[in-house]
């Protein structure tokens, strides 16, 4: 019997897509051709597992009602689930109390939260925000609106030639003037994992905060933010395997007590009188209105879905796909992948952008989507990380746990094809 490889952290390679693909009614679905159909795009969004969606169907079926205002047996057992997947959340996360999770839309209302409490609170003309110039566009544009509306300056990390944060170039932007560095942990676009463990304490070092965008590394790798010591992380639902319009904003207990609230209306008060308000206890402050109720329940029942895979374990099947797949790519003639290989970061994102010479992205994603392979094309909300490398749009294929061997041969092959005769008929 052969031992089954292991991955840098010690833990055994298993085949997780031969164990849970079939958890995911959506990837049951056939070509035109009759084959399966391959999915290559969950870095965009994440299928759904059935559990997932016979928890949404649970609350909607059998315990629909607002929360937290009501005396009734339905409104009770709502507020229960609702209130559960917050501390879910906090636990997958390792936040010292549920009360420093705060329930949004999708991680660019995290963001903009913070912009707009913290930042409107807190900023002053002159003062920093550090970004990179890899940056979802979620983490440039509410700066860009903060910076207009305090007169703070934005500045900007670049990436080295190998498509990775410039360490040194950080080290000479960061200053005393520095307030908050803001950064993406994976990049959803070069896939590289950015040394938080090197930034953070640099950040810090000079009193500044930092807030992590994890979308993209939340549902592939283990997260303790104890063991970060960041200051703000957010997270997005529908990267987890969960529903969307549901996303989250983690925050030090401290700083989100000192901070004004977001939005005004119910739920987020304590008094109201007709001139003036008195704000909710945390987390509450920071959600007025009816929340996503069912959609926190679904983002609850997926992050124990992911917990009782192991994170450990899918990081460890994915890197796996990851290298495969950069051998694949590599092998076509003409194909120029943005961000490091996996032999130099072999924790970056199980992702890879690719450009082909002489060949447009949207053409190759629109023809091998006719023999149904979903692949990404365009600027993948990086619009100024395309205008550093010169090119207005690229391919990305995304992988999970649900991925295969096959499904990476059956896209190279198509890739490869495509590409031949797009040259071809040029």
């Amino acid at each position: 019997m052969t031992t089954a490889p292991k991955a840098r952290s010690g833990v055994d390679i298993v085949n997780l897509a031969s164990q849970y693909r079939a958890d995911f009614p959506i990837l049951e679905q056939k070509a035109p051709d009759g084959r399966p159909l391959v999915y290559l795009d969950h870095a965009a969004t994440s299928q759904k597992p059935r559990q997932v969606l016979a928890a949404l169907q649970q609350y909607y079926n059998c315990d629909n009602a607002n929360v937290h205002r009501g005396a009734h047996q339905l409104s009770a057992r709502a507020t229960e689930s609702f209130e559960r997947a917050r501390s879910i959340t906090a636990e997958f996360i390792g936040a010292s109390s549920s009360r420093e999770i705060v329930f949004t839309r999708n991680a660019s209302e995290a963001i903009n939260l913070v912009a707009r409490t913290w930042g409107d609170a807190n900023l002053r003309k002159g003062d920093e925000v550090l970004l990179t110039v890899m940056e979802h566009h979620s983490n440039l544009v509410p700066w860009q609106l903060l910076a207009q509306r305090t007169g703070c300056v934005l500045r900007h990390v670049g990436i080295t030639e190998s498509g990775e944060l410039d360490l040194a170039d950080f080290r000479a932007k960061l200053s005393e003037r520095t307030r908050l560095v803001s950064l993406v942990h994976i990049s959803n676009a070069l896939g590289c994992c950015n040394p938080l463990g090197e930034v953070i304490p640099l950040a810090h070092k000079v009193g500044a905060l930092v807030l992590v965008d994890a979308c993209q590394s939340l549902a592939h790798q283990p997260i303790d933010t104890v063991a970060l010591d960041a200051d703000f992380l957010v997270g997005s639902s529908h990267k987890l395997c969960g529903p969307t319009g549901m996303g989250f904003l983690w925050g030090r207990e401290a700083l989100l007590e000192a901070m004004p609230p977001f939005l005004g209306g119910g739920e987020m008060i304590q008094d109201v009188f007709l001139d003036s308000s008195s704000w909710a206890v945390l987390p509450h402050k920071f959600e007025a209105g009816t929340p996503a109720i069912g959609e926190a329940v679904g983002m609850g029942a997926a992050i124990r879905y992911l917990q009782a895979i192991g994170l450990d374990a899918i990081q460890a099947w994915e890197a796996q796909l990851t290298r495969y797949l950069f051998e694949r790519l590599h092998a076509i003639d003409g194909v120029k992948i943005l961000g490091p290989t996996p032999e130099q970061q072999p924790e970056r994102g199980a992702l890879a952008t690719f450009l082909v010479d002489g060949v447009h992205a949207n053409d190759i994603a629109e023809l091998i989507d006719a023999s149904g392979i979903c692949i990404r094309s365009g600027h993948h909300c990086c619009q100024p990380l395309h205008r550093h490398y010169g090119v207005t749009a690229s391919a990305r294929a995304s992988l999970s746990f649900t991925s295969t061997f096959e499904e990476i041969d059956r896209f190279s092959d198509e890739l490869a094809s495509t590409v031949a005769f797009l040259r071809e008929h040029s």
